[in-house]
């Protein structure tokens, strides 16, 4: 079951409240955009060829300040996180692991590429909210979602978004399904987990998940 963080009474913020917000999370998130060419995978096809994207960061910035004002909750981690399922149920095939170095402004790739085909069923592998979930910039149609422990799960490059932003979720819930929107060489699902909202808080998805009894590989 969710719980709701109650917070002391207060007026209720405003759209612009919001908007000064999200500014502020990225004005001490941010990282200078820079460009990217696209790494070589010997072998592999269904990899992402993107780097840092300055508009999914920001819409997904202004997606949780603005959620945070509607609901007049804060992001607070819940207890207890509950279970972990796999985002995928059928075979599928590694196309990039996480930590491959390259020209990513991380300085490596920051998820994991799982390649399927176009229309893969795409599953939570958590509980939590949902607060992006749109097409943004170079992971095309994604979905992200905060977890019960604070943790991020981004589902990126789909071709079909079957959540909506705002939304509860629970572990093993469709989401989506998989594609290559964005920039992408071939369908897949990309994989991404964050010990914050910001971009370079990214953590090795196999290690999260396997420690959480769902292990990936």
């Amino acid at each position: 079951m969710d719980h709701d963080i109650e917070k002391a009474p207060s007026a209720p913020p405003t759209r612009r409240d919001a908007l000064r917000v999200a500014a502020g999370l990225l004005a001490v998130g941010a990282v200078p955009l820079a460009a990217h060419p696209a790494a070589a995978y010997p072998g592999d096809i269904d990899v992402c060829t993107g780097g840092y994207d300055a508009e999914y960061e920001a819409d997904l910035a202004m997606a949780e300040a603005l959620f945070e004002a509607e609901e007049h909750r804060a992001f607070a981690p819940e207890r207890p996180p509950g279970r972990y399922t796999l985002p995928l149920r059928r075979g599928f095939r590694v196309s990039a692991r996480y930590g491959i170095r390259g020209d990513w402004l991380a300085g490596h790739h920051t998820g994991i590429d799982l390649a399927v085909p176009t229309g893969t069923p795409v599953y939570a592998v958590s509980a939590g909210v949902v607060v992006l979930a749109r097409r943004s910039g170079q992971y095309g149609k994604a979905v992200t979602v905060r977890m019960r422990d604070g943790h991020y799960a981004v589902f990126a490059h789909l071709s079909r978004i079957k959540v909506r932003q705002g939304a509860r979720i629970r572990a093993g819930a469709r989401i989506g399904s998989s594609g290559a929107t964005g920039r992408a060489t071939g369908p897949h699902l990309h994989l991404e987990i964050r010990a914050r909202r910001g971009y370079g808080s990214d953590i090795d998805p196999v290690r999260y998940l396997a420690r959480r009894g769902a292990p990936l590989l």
